[in-house]
């Protein structure tokens, strides 16, 4: 339970302050922890982050899996892998996970983060190939490169509004893997 109240804090530090607010002191304030009970849980920043993204980012993939899942034609699939991503914006776990991706993390766990994007990347493979990609690994990453765009616009939270942001990022990926 102790490590489970301890990742929800670390999830709402990551979302409202970025990595900066990911402090063991923070940690240990938001759980009402001693500080060095915190390091009984884990020996460093980097250890929490690989272990939200262990924890959250399969979580993460399943609801995009799922969204494409539902999809009947290619096409719906690469909608769907757009849009719900960019769906799972204002979610706190996702927040988390891209303050994480922007942060100096050790190998380790920037390891973790980039085997867990392959997981992802590896969903729309197939889709891509269904349509025609001659490289669609290659294309899946473009593809993803899209989402990762248009999930920063969004996050900026200044310009144009998310289903907007959603519709330009599909309408762009759909023309480019149909070519």
């Amino acid at each position: 339970m102790q490590r489970g109240a301890l990742l929800d804090a670390a999830r709402s530090l990551l979302s409202e302050g970025g990595t900066e607010a990911l402090t063991f002191p923070a940690l240990a304030e938001r759980t009402g922890l001693a500080r060095s009970s915190v390091y009984e849980y884990f020996r460093s920043r980097a250890a929490v982050v690989e272990e939200l993204c262990a924890v959250d980012f399969p979580v993460w993939a399943a609801e995009v899996e799922t969204a494409m899942d539902r999809a009947d034609t290619p096409e719906g699939k690469v909608e769907a892998y757009v849009r719900r991503q960019l769906d799972l914006v204002g979610d706190r776990r996702h927040r988390a996970v891209v303050a994480i991706s922007a942060s100096e993390l050790d190998a380790g766990a920037r390891e973790k983060i980039r085997a867990a994007h392959g997981q992802l990347i590896a969903m729309i493979v197939e889709a891509l190939g269904e349509l025609g990609q001659e490289q669609p690994r290659l294309g899946a990453m473009l593809l993803q490169g899209v989402v990762d765009a248009a999930v920063r616009r969004i996050e900026l939270g200044v310009a144009e509004d998310p289903a907007t942001v959603a519709d330009a990022a599909v309408a762009m990926a759909l023309r480019g893997v149909r070519g």
